[in-house]
């Protein structure tokens, strides 16, 4: 698959040449971009097929079929759709376990919908649906195998975490709370209802503790990338900014009802661009 092709498979509903993803990974050698782009189009379909309104069990036989795809991959007998990921999982030793744990987070949504999780399970699923991604993506980049590890365990808990709290309504509206069980508790609020949960006025109180959990881990991926050569980690370096500053817009906005969607503007994402990849 050409990077191109790639990058158009890797829809998010808008375009993969729209996402900040996408701003990231131009940056890179055209290997490490072609590989990005199939380990982000893999995602997609993945992700696609977990928030689909189709039968659960259709769903359920959709990602076990990604699971047989990969294993026969391994196995030097990888099916179409995943033939030309063979030369990327060589060229950068991309570990089978990681695909597969990104099809048990996407499938966790799947048998019932995710509901004010405990704090346990919110981060096997973040480990899961950006922390297994990371670990495949700091392969493609290059960094050494600790300081990889560490920056997808952190980097990947940001970013799901600022994901989960811009998207608190949108989830809702089709039924699923990320939002840990422990903190709606301690909170004061006792229904598991996403819809109830995302109108109560103690939510606030629940979201402020999550922001600390993600700028801690901000902080400490900002650590890992500082010590390495800034030519390796100048992908991960703009995602982390992008989604440094939705984090830091939201805590602008509050988190009281109604509740405005947040988006970054094309100048500071232009901004961002040229800070991190250019100069």
């Amino acid at each position: 698959m050409t990077v191109e092709a790639a990058a158009a498979n890797a829809s998010d509903g808008t375009s993969a040449s729209g996402s900040s993803f996408y701003a990231a990974m131009r940056i890179l050698p055209r290997d490490q971009r072609a590989a990005m782009f199939q380990i982000y189009s893999f995602c997609r379909q993945v992700d696609d097929i977990a928030d689909s309104d189709g039968p659960r069990p259709e769903r359920l036989a959709a990602l076990q079929q990604w699971r047989d795809d990969i294993d026969a991959l391994y196995r030097g007998d990888p099916p179409a759709r995943l033939r030309d990921y063979a030369s990327s999982v060589r060229r950068f030793d991309l570990r089978r376990e990681d695909f597969l744990a990104i099809v048990d987070g996407m499938e966790m949504d799947v048998p019932q919908d995710i509901r004010a999780p405990d704090l346990a399970t919110l981060d096997l699923y973040c480990d899961r649906v950006a922390s297994a991604v990371g670990r495949l993506s700091v392969r493609v980049f290059g960094l050494a195998q600790d300081d990889g590890i560490l920056l997808a365990h952190h980097l990947g808990r940001a970013l799901q975490l600022t994901n989960i709290l811009r998207d608190i309504d949108e989830d809702a509206g089709i039924g699923r709370l990320y939002l840990p069980s422990e903190i709606l508790l301690h909170a004061g609020i006792t229904s598991t209802d996403p819809l109830k949960v995302i109108a109560d006025p103690a939510l606030p109180k629940v979201c402020a503790p999550l922001v600390e959990r993600a700028r801690t881990h901000f902080g400490k991926a900002d650590e890992i990338m500082s010590r390495n050569p800034r030519r390796v980690v100048r992908a991960p370096r703009i995602m982390s900014k992008y989604y440094r500053a939705i984090l830091e817009l939201l805590v602008t906005r509050g988190f009281a009802a109604p509740r405005a969607s947040v988006r970054l503007n094309k100048l500071a994402r232009i901004a961002i661009i040229l800070r991190y990849a250019l100069i």
